[in-house]
């Protein structure tokens, strides 16, 4: 009981802190970030799931593949979005979600160090901790289940590509942890990605 009482604490701090992120003006954004992901560190933290691990080249090696696969499907994504438009979509949505972090006020060791916190925040709450609780019950079905969370998180940005963007990458980085059998493989993944889809190779 007590171990549920600490999660759903952890839970609902999770959430306020992105709600709070969210609702911030983009100036604030970056500021907020850190202060978001801080939280999900240290719940994270307190939930038991942080510990110090050795680098293993397998899990790495599958973050580096997943990376790349998931920057091959957002390449396509944005293809699509600038040629069709589905459901009234368009690239200026893209746009917004780059300028948050790319602006050109933000230097690249600042992006970079964001973008560390971001997936080590993530990846140590959503996969660490809720994916790993749900895993032990319902096995591969958690990766969608906590993605899908993730991304009716996002709804509060009122962004609708933000929110399928948020359930792929999720998604992708679920089955990756799945997969690596520890989040070693999704933060790879997470980080990579970020960096080069924010920093080095923007897809707009």
């Amino acid at each position: 009981m007590a171990g549920r009482r600490r999660l759903a604490a952890g839970l609902v701090i999770v959430i306020g802190s992105m709600l709070l992120l969210f609702a911030v003006p983009p100036s604030y954004f970056v500021a907020a970030t850190f202060v978001s992901t801080s939280c999900m560190i240290a719940a994270a933290y307190a939930l038991g799931a942080l510990g110090a691990r050795r680098p293993l080249p397998r899990p790495l090696l599958l973050g580096l593949a997943s990376a790349a696969l998931l920057y091959a499907i957002f390449y396509a994504g944005a293809w699509a979005v600038s040629t069709y438009h589905p459901f009234g979509i368009t690239s200026a949505s893209e746009t917004s979600i780059y300028s948050l972090i790319s602006s050109p006020g933000n230097p690249v060791y600042l992006q970079v160090l964001v973008l560390l916190f971001d997936s080590a925040g993530f990846e140590a709450f959503f996969r660490g901790v809720l994916q790993r609780r749900l895993s032990a019950r319902f096995g591969l079905l958690a990766a969608p289940a906590v993605a899908l969370l993730d991304a009716a998180i996002h709804v509060a940005t009122l962004n609708p590509l933000w929110v399928g963007a948020t359930f792929v990458t999720d998604l992708v980085w679920g089955l990756t942890c799945h997969y690596g059998k520890g989040v070693q493989s999704s933060f790879a993944s997470h980080f990579l990605w970020d960096v080069a889809i924010f920093v080095l190779r923007p897809i707009t």
